[in-house]
């Protein structure tokens, strides 16, 4: 049957979210000077990202930090996490530093992360590190714990020993929730980078060009298009890497299609 093409499933939520924005902003039901009709903010949208030189830099500054801080993320929250999960002694001895460390919010390091390195990409990466960290770790610790002891018990009656049992047993076991962990951490990072750029104003990116909007001309338009700019962002990582999940571990997916 044909007809207008039909709006996947997955995006029915955001086509409605944006549809009661345009109905609040047109009519009035919200200040239209503030809260700018979507009608008119994605096409402000498609003319930074695609015209506006300085806008493309700040976009790649955000993006570069977020994938940076992801990175040394994963490389810094697997090791520590097949430790923690593999070790008791270890997790026993560190559980309480990591729970005394991890309810703090990068947002809330700002004012120290900017006397300690000052203005520059170095503070947004290392507060995005540091909230992109968590969900990792814990999604690779604790993976540990829903390892079958069969398989360990049946690599070590190979003779595998302990590193062997954690790079050929534990990691490819952990390997679904890592990726897990790193969908919701680039969120995280990306979160973090914006915030740091918005509060802290000195370093180039999305947050400092929605900064000088609000703040200069109080350009609405510009504020909500890299608003709605690093939401789309986020849920095409999210999307991206959902998919990889699937293709890459599907074994690992319960039959029926869980999501």
């Amino acid at each position: 049957m044909s007809g207008a093409p039909r709006v996947p499933a997955s995006l029915v939520g955001l086509v409605g979210l944006f549809a009661i924005w345009e109905v609040a902003s047109r009519t009035d039901l919200v200040p239209a000077y503030y809260l700018r009709p979507p009608s008119v903010v994605f096409p402000r949208l498609l003319e930074l990202v695609f015209a506006d030189a300085n806008f493309q830099r700040a976009l790649v500054a955000t993006l570069s930090a977020t994938v940076l801080a992801l990175v040394i993320a994963v490389l810094v929250a697997v090791p520590a996490g097949l430790l923690l999960g593999s070790v008791p002694a270890v997790r026993h001895g560190v559980m309480t530093l990591v729970e005394f460390l991890r309810p703090i919010p990068s947002v809330a390091l700002i004012p120290l992360a900017l006397l300690t390195f000052g203005t520059g990409p170095d503070t947004k990466v290392t507060l995005a590190v540091y909230g992109a960290l968590w969900p990792i770790l814990f999604n690779t610790m604790y993976a540990l714990d829903e390892i079958d002891p069969l398989h360990v018990e049946t690599a070590r009656a190979f003779g595998t020993g302990r590193l062997g049992v954690l790079t050929r047993v534990a990691l490819p076991h952990a390997a679904p929730f890592v990726l897990t962990g790193i969908r919701l951490s680039f969120a995280i990072a990306m979160g973090v980078a914006v915030s740091v750029e918005l509060l802290a104003g000195g370093s180039v990116g999305i947050g400092q060009v929605v900064l000088e909007a609000g703040s200069g001309g109080f350009d609405m338009d510009t504020v909500l298009a890299g608003t709605v700019l690093a939401g789309l962002i986020g849920y095409g990582a999210n999307a991206g890497l959902e998919l990889l999940q699937r293709k890459a571990f599907a074994w690992s997916t319960p039959r029926g299609g869980a999501r």
